[in-house]
C-alpha cells in the first residue's frame, strides 16, 4: 500500500495496532485520540484515507463526516465502532462514509478495505459498498457483530434505496418484520405509509384496491406469503402488474426459505418471480451464537430502563445461554431475559436460574455441546434410513418431503393444542407462528380441536 492514513481512536491499543500494521504495509500513519486534531490534519490537506472511531472524547466521528466531505471531497473515511447496531451503520451510510466495520474488527479485513480505499481515493463512495445496520427500542434489536449479521447489514444497505421487491425469509422470532420496517424507514419512501397485510386483507375483490389506497405509494409488506391462498396470490400478481397511480414498494415475508416456497408449491411461480427481486435471509440465533452475549446485555439494559433491577449473567449462565438451541430465536431470548431480570434473587443471574427458565423448553435443534441424549434430528434420521432401506434398490414414491413434514407437524400441533387446552391463540404463540397459519394447518391436517380447561 502507498499513501498516508489518518487514524482517530481513543483506544491506545487500537491506535498502536493499526499504526504498526499500516506502517508494515508501506503506509505513513498519523494517529490521534482527538477529533479536533483529526479535523486539523484534514483541513491542512494531510492524509489519503481516514480511519475513525465513532464515540470519541471530544465528539462523534459520524457528525464530522459532512465537514470532512466539504473540506476534502473524495477523501475516503472508514468508520469503526463498538456500537454494533444497524442504526450506527445506517448513520454511517447516510453520512456517506466510505466503509463501516464493527468492533472488534478483523485486522486483515480492515487492511484490505484500506488498500481498496487508497486505490479509489478521490472517488465518491457507491451505495452498494456501504454497510448498514438498526435498533428499534421496542422491537427485536438488529444488533450483532458476527459475519452473518454484518452480511445482513450489507445486503440491507444495497437494496434500501432501490425499488426492487424484496422477499424476506427466516425462522419465527428472527426479526423479519423489523428488517422490512428498516428497509422502509431509511429509504426514500420513509415519509409515506408502511402497511402490513395478511391474506384476510386481500380476501374480497375490493381488497387490493383498499390496500393500495392505504399504502399511497409507500411500502407494502405481505406477511407470511406462504399462508396466502392461491386465488389471492393471483390478485397480488395483478396488483403488482397494475398498481395504479401510486406504485408502492412490495415486500413479502415467510418462515420458509425461497427454495421451499417454490418447490413446495407454497407460492405461485408468477408471484414468486415478481417478489424475488432481492432475497434477504435473516439468520437464526444458532447461526450467530457470538451475538447472544451482546443481545442479553441489550435486553437486560432495556429491562433496567423500564424499571427492573440491574442484572447481569454469571459465567455459568452465559455458558448455558450459548449452548441452548433457541428454537424461538431472538424473541425467545428476549422473553427469557425479561423473565430472569424480574425473578432473579440477586444482581447476578445464576446458571440454576437460567436452567429453571429454559428447563421446560426442550432443545429441538442442534446445540454446541456433546451429549448422550438422543436428539430429535437423530431419531428422524434413523427413521428415514429405515424407510429408505425398506424400499431396497428402489426409491420411495415422489412427494417424500411433504409426507415427512406432515407426519412431524401433525403431532406437534396436536400436542401443542392439548397443552394449551385447545386455545388457538395460545397455541400459535407457543409454536411461534401466525394464528392464521395455525388455523390453515389445522384444516389441512384435519386436526380435531377440543377446548378444555388446562389442569396444572
Amino acid at each position: 500500500m502507498d499513501g498516508t492514513v489518518l487514524v482517530a481512536d481513543d483506544d491506545r491499543t487500537i491506535r498502536t495496532v493499526l499504526t504498526q500494521a499500516l506502517t508494515r504495509a508501506g503506509c505513513k500513519v498519523h494517529a490521534t485520540s482527538s477529533l479536533t486534531t483529526l479535523m486539523r490534519w484534514v483541513g491542512e490537506g494531510k492524509g489519503d484515507v481516514v480511519i475513525s472511531d465513532v464515540m470519541m472524547p471530544d465528539g462523534n466521528g459520524l457528525e464530522m463526516l459532512p465537514k470532512i466531505a466539504e473540506d476534502r471531497p473524495g477523501l475516503p473515511v472508514i468508520v469503526i465502532s463498538a456500537q454494533n447496531t444497524i442504526m450506527t451503520a445506517i448513520q454511517a451510510a447516510e453520512a456517506e462514509a466510505y466503509d463501516y466495520l464493527p468492533k472488534p474488527f478483523d485486522l486483515p479485513d480492515l487492511m484490505k478495505r484500506t488498500a481498496k480505499a487508497l486505490e479509489n481515493r478521490g472517488r465518491a463512495p457507491r451505495r452498494d459498498e456501504q454497510v448498514v445496520g438498526a435498533d428499534e427500542p421496542d422491537e427485536l434489536p438488529l444488533v450483532g457483530k458476527t459475519p452473518a449479521m454484518q452480511a445482513l447489514y450489507r445486503l440491507v444497505a444495497k437494496v434500501m434505496n432501490t425499488d426492487l421487491p424484496v422477499l424476506i425469509t427466516g425462522e419465527s422470532g428472527t426479526g423479519k418484520s423489523l428488517i422490512a420496517k428498516a428497509l422502509h424507514d431509511f429509504s426514500d419512501r420513509r415519509t409515506l405509509p408502511f402497511v402490513t397485510v395478511t391474506a384476510g386483507d386481500l380476501a374480497d375483490l375490493d381488497g387490493p384496491a383498499r390496500v393500495l389506497a392505504r399504502v399511497k405509494g409507500g411500502t407494502l409488506l405481505i406477511d407470511e406469503i406462504a399462508d396466502v391462498p392461491d386465488e389471492i396470490q393471483a390478485r397480488i400478481v395483478r396488483m403488482m402488474d397494475v398498481p395504479g397511480d401510486y406504485v408502492p414498494r412490495f415486500l413479502a415475508s415467510s418462515q420458509l426459505d425461497s427454495q421451499s416456497l417454490i418447490e413446495g408449491g407454497k407460492v405461485r411461480q408468477d408471484l414468486f418471480y415478481r417478489l424475488d427481486g432481492a432475497a434477504i435471509q435473516v439468520p437464526s440465533l444458532r447461526e450467530r451464537v457470538e451475538d447472544i452475549a451482546l443481545l442479553t446485555e441489550h435486553f437486560l439494559a432495556r429491562a433496567e430502563r423500564e424499571g427492573a433491577p440491574k442484572r447481569w449473567l454469571s459465567e455459568g449462565a452465559q455458558d448455558l445461554f450459548r449452548v441452548y438451541s433457541w428454537p424461538g430465536n431472538v424473541r425467545q431470548l428476549e422473553n427469557a431475559v425479561r423473565r430472569l431480570s424480574l425473578t432473579s434473587r440477586s444482581e447476578e443471574i445464576t446458571r440454576a436460574e437460567v436452567e429453571a427458565v429454559l428447563g421446560n423448553q426442550p432443545e429441538t435443534g442442534p446445540v454446541l455441546r456433546g451429549g448422550d441424549g438422543d436428539k430429535l434430528g437423530e431419531s428422524v434420521a434413523r427413521h428415514l434410513r429405515r424407510y429408505f432401506d425398506l424400499h431396497g434398490a428402489m426409491l420411495p414414491p415422489p412427494g417424500l418431503h411433504g409426507r415427512i413434514v406432515r407426519e412431524v407437524e401433525a403431532p406437534l400441533i396436536e400436542i401443542a393444542l392439548e397443552a394449551t387446552g385447545g386455545n388457538q391463540a395460545k397455541c400459535a404463540d407457543l409454536l411461534g407462528i401466525n394464528r392464521n397459519t395455525l388455523r390453515k394447518k389445522i384444516t389441512d391436517l384435519d386436526i380435531r380441536v377440543t377446548r378444555r380447561r388446562k389442569l396444572m
